[in-house]
C-alpha cells in the first residue's frame, strides 16, 4: 500500500508565537530591505510597481508593502494537487499530509558495486524512473541527474519524456528554460489528450529556483514561474539558502530570511495568475565553515525543515521540503541515520512534498541506483511513525485475549492472521531480519548488496510502456527526443 498521504505535524520545533514572530519579522525584512534582482527583469517590475511595490531602479531594489504581500499570499491555493497518469498516487499536497520522493539534480553517479563515479546520462533519469514506480515508498519522481550526453538547450523536454518513459507517478523537474517548458507543455498534452485534459489534471510540475539567496530575483527562473502561472502548471518558489555563508548563522536567523524570500516569490507568482498552484519551496541548509561546502546530512537541516513547514502553515500554502541529503559518499551507516534522521524529522513535522529524500549522497553531487531502495525503506519507516496506534476494539483484541486465555499463545489466533501482515512494517527485502545461519546461507550480504538485488531485478524485469507506442512515434517525430 502507497504510504503517502499520511497526517503528519506532530513534532514542531517552533512555538506558535516564535511562528507569528518570524513571520512578521518576515513582512517588516520586505518592506524596510526590500529584494534585489538580475538585469533583464523589465516585465516583473512593471507588474509589481502596479500592485503597490516600491521599486529603486537606481539601487536595484524592490520593496513589499506587507499589505500587497498579505493579500497576493491569500490568492495561492491552500491545497494543491500533483496528479499521476493512472490515478494512484495522487498527491494532494496540504495541511499536513506529507509525501516523499526523489530529487537533484546531480552530475554523477555512483557505479553499483563499486565505489567509483561517472557523468550522468539521460539514461539513468529514465532507469531510475523505473525504478522509482516499482518502489511504494517513493510517491512521486523529481528529476535526479542533469544528463550530460544531451545538449543543455533540450535538457527540459527530455528529462521530462525520460520520467514519463518510466515511471506514471507524478514527475516535477527544474526546468531551465521558459521555451523548454513550453515544449514539455505541448509534449505531455499529447499523453495526457490535449492540453485541456493536461489542465485539469497536471500531471508534471516544475522547481523553479526563483530566489538567489540572499534577497535576490533570478532573471531565468522569474521567466519560468511566470510561463508555469500562464500554463498553469504547479510550480516551487524554491530559496536554499546555507546558514552562515548566504543566511545568518543561526537557524532563527536563516528562517526569517527564507520567510521573506518565499513571501516575496509567491507574491510575484501570485501577480502573474491569481490562484495559480504554487509550493512554498524553502530549504535552509548549513555551509560547512571549515570548507564552505554545503552539509545536507546535518540534523539541523531536519530541524529547520520542519520548521519551515511550520511557517508554510502559518500562511496556508503547501511546501516543498527537503530530506536525505547525506554527505556520505557511499551507501553506508553515516548515509542511513543522516537520511533517517532529516526524513524522520521532515515527516513528523508534516510537510507535504519532501524531494530529495530517495537516491542522494554527497550532499546532492551524486545519486546511486541502490540507494533509492534503501531509501525507500527509511521513508516507508517514517510514514510508519504517523500511523500511531489504533486503539479501536479489533485492534485492543479483548476477545482474543479471552480466547487465548492465561498461559495459552496467539500462534494460531485468527487475530494474528488478521494482523500479520499489516500491523507492522514489512519493507521490501533490502533489510536482513533471519537469524545468522540464514546470513551466511545466503551469501552474507549487505544492506547495499540485497539493494542491488533488488535493483537488478527491477531492470532486468521486462518493461510495460508508460507512454503510447503512436503517441511516443509522434512525439519522436515532432520533438528533439535522445533517449
Amino acid at each position: 500500500m502507497n504510504s503517502g498521504g499520511l497526517t503528519g505535524g506532530i513534532y514542531k520545533p517552533l512555538a506558535e508565537e516564535q511562528v507569528a514572530l518570524i513571520h512578521d519579522q518576515a513582512l517588516r525584512l520586505l518592506e524596510e530591505v526590500g529584494m534585489t534582482y538580475e538585469n533583464g527583469q523589465d516585465d516583473m517590475l512593471d507588474l509589481v510597481s502596479k500592485a503597490g511595490a516600491k521599486v529603486d531602479t537606481n539601487a536595484q531594489r524592490i520593496f513589499f508593502p506587507r499589505q500587497l504581500i498579505t493579500e497576493m499570499v491569500r490568492q495561492a491555493p491552500a491545497e494543491v494537487t500533483l496528479f499521476s497518469r493512472d490515478g494512484k498516487n495522487d498527491l494532494i499536497l496540504g495541511k499536513d499530509r506529507v509525501y516523499a520522493g526523489t530529487g537533484g539534480t546531480t552530475v554523477n553517479v555512483l557505479e553499483m558495486e563499486s565505489n567509483q563515479v561517472r557523468p550522468s546520462k539521460l539514461e539513468d533519469i529514465y532507469n531510475i524512473a523505473r525504478i522509482t514506480q516499482e518502489l511504494q515508498h517513493i510517491h512521486f519522481f523529481q528529476n535526479c541527474c542533469a544528463p550530460q550526453d544531451v545538449p543543455i538547450e533540450h535538457y527540459d523536454l527530455n528529462i521530462a519524456f525520460a520520467a514519463m518513459s518510466g515511471t506514471t507517478k507524478h514527475v516535477m523537474f527544474g526546468c531551465n528554460f521558459d521555451e523548454g517548458l513550453r515544449s514539455t507543455f505541448q509534449m505531455a498534452a499529447r499523453i495526457a489528450g490535449g492540453e485541456s485534459a493536461l489542465r485539469a489534471r497536471p500531471f508534471f510540475s516544475i522547481s523553479s529556483c526563483m530566489i538567489i539567496s540572499p534577497l535576490k530575483f533570478c532573471t531565468q527562473s522569474t521567466k519560468n514561474v511566470r510561463t508555469a502561472a500562464e500554463l498553469e502548471v504547479p510550480t516551487t518558489i524554491t530559496s536554499a539558502p546555507m546558514s552562515g555563508s548566504t543566511s545568518p548563522m543561526t537557524m532563527a536567523g536563516t528562517l526569517l530570511q527564507t520567510h521573506a524570500e518565499e513571501l516575496a516569490g509567491i507574491t510575484v507568482h501570485q501577480l502573474y495568475r491569481s490562484g495559480a498552484p504554487v509550493l512554498y519551496g524553502g530549504l535552509p541548509a548549513m555551509a560547512d565553515m571549515t570548507s564552505m561546502g554545503y552539509r545536507g546530512g546535518a540534523v539541523e537541516c531536519g530541524i529547520m525543515q520542519a520548521a519551515i513547514h511550520q511557517l508554510s502553515r502559518y500562511i496556508d500554502v503547501p511546501n516543498y521540503a527537503s530530506s536525505g541529503l547525506s554527505d556520505a559518499k557511499i551507501p553506508d551507516a553515516q548515509a542511513g541515520w543522516e537520511k533517517a534522521f532529516t526524513t524522520g524529522l521532515a515527516v513528523m513535522g508534516g510537510c507535504n512534498y519532501i524531494h530529495h529524500a530517495a537516491g542522494m549522497l554527497e550532499s546532492m553531487a551524486c545519486v546511486a541506483y541502490e540507494q533509492y531502495v534503501i531509501d525507500d525503506e527509511i521513508i516507508g519507516q517514517a510514514c510508519k511513525i504517523l500511523e500511531g496506534i489504533p486503539t479501536d476494539e479489533e485492534h485492543l483484541g479483548f476477545e482474543a485475549i479471552r480466547a487465548a486465555g492465561p498461559g495459552g499463545n496467539y500462534l494460531v489466533s485468527q487475530h494474528t492472521f488478521d494482523h500479520l501482515r499489516t500491523e507492522y512494517f514489512q519493507g521490501n527485502g533490502v533489510s536482513d531480519k533471519g537469524n545468522r545461519d540464514q546470513w551466511v546461507k545466503s551469501g552474507e550480504l549487505s544492506a547495499r548488496d540485497r539493494a542491488i538485488g533488488i535493483v537488478r531485478g527491477i531492470l532486468d524485469r521486462p518493461e510495460e510502456p508508460k507512454i503510447d507506442p503512436e503517441i511516443e512515434k509522434d512525439i519522436r517525430r515532432d520533438f528533439k527526443v535522445f533517449l
